[in-house]
């Protein structure tokens, strides 16, 4: 026994990467040495999982094939979509992506074939996957046609046509391609180290994937984006933040999407999502959504900036998910479709210099106790 430690891992060192950097007292989010404010307004999302899969940014012939292996791995399989069928309507859209993607893997003839060559294919597929799980999914709950992706646009084209069955405008798919960008790794996180801890014990790239977007469905990480909506949502109406900036003090609750395991300056994310957010309420003729998160920001900031709690990623991205017709449910599974590309890099990483992870605890129970028989107890 010892005297008290830090807790969940925090400071602790676990594995070397070249993928993804954070520096949290500044702000600042690195993906292999290009930082995210340069990627989020240059790059396109497909360029970035090149880049976290390889290393560098692709050529055009690169790209090239990438964008033709997705549109080719964008399809559903028939036995996939039997299956969502089968299950409740209201279950949990990040359940049913867990299940969807479990499911892959049985369905996957290389799902257990760990070379690079092979993780690499499951990566594009579950790139492409991912994303028609989601509004497929939608669909199937709400008993409406699914519409079939169209193999010369985005991923992030097709998620808004295939959710909402329409040509979206070319504004919400630059900001939804960028909110993809935004989201695509964030270093040792719960769900990636959560994937990397499954891959090191040479279970499949499938199965890794899986344990990541169970972990990521915890409100403690993926749901904290559908907290500031419901929040938004119970507020109603611009007017009345104050009110409910008061009873929320007064009752001692959390403001939703402030504050962060890692950063201590306000998240380099919110700033980009809340240029767009303003930007996408405008455009549409409905900026009540942005305004009052706004509204939020400039009556908490001041009262938490002394303590390093600033806006999160997920504290701007409410209000533009809300924007472009998202249902609130399906924030969060945006977020594994993203994430996914963040995940399979880590993956690639962990597989090809693997070793298996055993952290210890520090004991704090009880010692020298002896066996008394079952009748004396």
């Amino acid at each position: 026994m010892s005297d008290k430690k830090p807790s969940g891992l925090q400071d602790v060192v676990v594995a070397q990467s070249s993928i993804c950097y954070i520096d949290g007292q500044r702000g600042q989010l690195v993906y292999r040495g290009y930082d995210i404010d340069d990627l989020a307004e240059n790059a396109s999302f497909e360029e970035v999982a090149w880049l976290l899969w390889n290393g560098n940014l692709p050529t055009q012939s690169e790209l090239s094939g990438l964008q033709q292996d997705l549109a080719a791995a964008m399809h559903f399989p028939k036995h996939l979509l039997e299956l969502l069928k089968e299950l409740p309507f209201d279950a949990n859209p990040m359940r049913v992506l867990s299940i969807a993607t479990a499911a892959l893997g049985t369905l996957d003839p290389d799902a257990d074939d760990l070379s690079p060559e092979a993780n690499r294919k499951k990566a594009i597929n579950l790139t492409a996957q991912l994303p028609l799980i989601t509004t497929a999914w939608h669909h199937v709950r709400n008993g409406t046609e699914i519409p079939q992706p169209k193999a010369d646009k985005s991923l992030a084209y097709n998620f808004l046509w295939m959710l909402n069955g329409a040509p979206p405008d070319d504004y919400a798919v630059r900001t939804f391609d960028a909110v993809l960008i935004l989201h695509a790794d964030h270093e040792l996180n719960a769900s990636t180290f959560s994937a990397r801890v499954t891959a090191a014990t040479l279970s499949d790239l499938h199965s890794a994937v899986t344990s990541a977007i169970c972990t990521l469905k915890g409100p403690l990480h993926g749901g904290a984006n559908e907290a500031v909506m419901q929040m938004l949502q119970e507020i109603g109406e611009v007017e009345n933040v104050g009110r409910y900036m008061e009873k929320l003090r007064a009752d001692g609750k959390k403001v939703m999407g402030f504050g962060h395991r890692v950063y201590k300056a306000k998240d380099p994310r919110a700033k980009i999502l809340e240029k767009m957010s303003e930007e996408l309420g405008k455009r549409a003729g409905d900026t009540k959504w942005f305004e009052m998160t706004r509204a939020v920001e400039e009556i908490f900031q001041p009262q938490v900036a002394a303590k390093g709690i600033y806006p999160n990623v997920d504290f701007y991205s409410a209000s533009a998910y809300q924007v472009m017709g998202i249902p609130r449910d399906l924030f969060t599974p945006i977020f594994a479709c993203s994430r996914v590309v963040g995940w399979t890099a880590h993956l690639l990483e962990q597989y090809a210099n693997n070793r298996l992870f055993r952290p210890s605890s520090d004991y704090i129970g009880e010692t020298g106790r002896k066996y008394t028989p079952l009748a004396s107890r």
